[in-house]
């Protein structure tokens, strides 16, 4: 298996370690010093920087402005952002942007992608149904009514949802496949109640109370709502393995420094193999990501496999949701009670990766639905 990059995928993490260079993790107050959100808004500043070295039409094709790479490339970009804990919806953007642009209308296309790829637009989506525990598509009703659409329901902790100008909506008419709504923020029916993640980042609870949607910008395509959401899924797995390695990188600077009988601590054997097995974690974290990667990738040129796709983003799932819980666990342990500090980054890591276990969903229910997947795709 050959995990070689390409050289627009090699410049494209290259453009996006000279934008998130600058970028401190600790630039907004502390999550666990903040009563409500740590800030109103996300980095605008960052998103101009983004729009600026063209990583935020990365994704899109040459007809829209883009550069017309692929999943791939979007996860080494979203690796290097988890790293510094950018504070941008550069995941649920790009991701609806793909999204409209594979199965969209070309009048949805062209209102949306020129304006996305510019940084202009700023897109979401609404995944995670009622509660969070419920398929999202579920969780609203559309209804067609003449030449429009009608969206009746509720979807909960709506990332980045304040600040953006349209929310992808998955939905559901009672028959067929999801379909895949695009509605303006102002929209009128669309109210949005104010929620903070465990990261202390603004969510929001977005209600639609007959919200009318031209048909337009509704999705039909069987399918749509299915590939954006393994592609949600798998940027949150490329986010979980960035954030894990600048953990481990911090926790081996700091058990190198940090002395105790005249010896660096790092020299002492627990220490050492506790570190090792959360290195070899996040190797496993990188390659199930890159697989699952290259699988929608794949999927979208027509190339198949003995399994869909989505064995191959729920094995990603079970070692991100894992994996960056243990890292950042054995990261506060090696650094004691130094890592609790508040003035120290460590913590809002942890807190982070809390958020993106939550998004990802427990291991356990992620190894039902790839042993669902086998049963009914026996391997020869």
């Amino acid at each position: 298996m050959d995990f070689t990059f390409t050289e627009e995928q090699q410049a494209a993490v290259e453009a996006a370690r000279a934008v998130f260079a600058d970028v401190a993790p600790d630039g907004v107050p502390s999550p666990a010093l903040t009563p409500g959100a740590v800030a109103d808004d996300f980095d605008r500043p960052l998103w101009a920087k983004l729009a600026q070295s063209d990583l935020l039409s990365l994704v899109l094709a040459e007809e829209h402005g883009g550069a017309g790479l692929d999943a791939v490339a979007l996860c080494l970009v979203l690796r290097e952002a988890a790293r510094v804990l950018a504070r941008v919806p550069l995941l649920e953007h790009c991701a609806t942007a793909m999204a409209v642009q594979a199965h969209g209308s070309p009048e949805l296309a062209a209102a949306l992608l020129p304006g996305a790829g510019r940084g202009t637009l700023v897109l979401t989506a609404a995944a995670h149904g009622r509660s969070g525990h419920d398929p999202a598509e579920l969780a609203v009703v559309a209804r067609r009514e003449g030449d429009a659409w009608i969206l009746e329901g509720t979807q909960t902790a709506v990332p980045w949802a304040h600040g953006a100008d349209w929310i992808a909506v998955p939905a559901h008419t009672g028959e067929g496949d999801a379909v895949l709504a695009l509605v303006p923020r102002a929209a009128e029916g669309l109210a949005l109640a104010e929620q903070v993640s465990t990261n202390g980042e603004r969510l929001a609870e977005l209600a639609l109370d007959g919200v009318r949607v031209a048909a337009t910008h509704l999705i039909e395509t069987p399918g749509a709502w299915e590939r954006l959401r393994q592609l949600l899924a798998t940027g949150t797995c490329a986010l979980a393995l960035g954030l894990g390695e600048n953990v481990l990188t911090m926790t081996s600077g700091y058990t190198g420094k940090r002395e105790q009988f005249g010896f660096p601590v790092a020299t002492f054997q627990a220490v050492a193999v506790q570190a090792a097995d959360r290195y070899i974690d996040l190797r496993a974290m990188e390659v199930t990501l890159w697989q699952a990667a290259w699988r929608l990738d794949a999927a979208t040129g027509g190339a198949g496999g003995p399994l869909p796709s989505s064995g191959d983003v729920a094995v990603a799932k079970i070692w991100a949701s894992e994996g960056v819980r243990r890292v950042v666990q054995t990261a506060q342990h090696l650094h004691g009670g130094f890592g609790a500090d508040t003035d120290y980054p460590l913590h809002r890591y942890h807190a982070w990766a809390k958020q993106l276990e939550l998004q990802l969903g427990p291991a356990a229910a992620h190894e039902e639905a790839l042993g669902d997947l086998l049963a009914a795709h026996p391997l020869a």
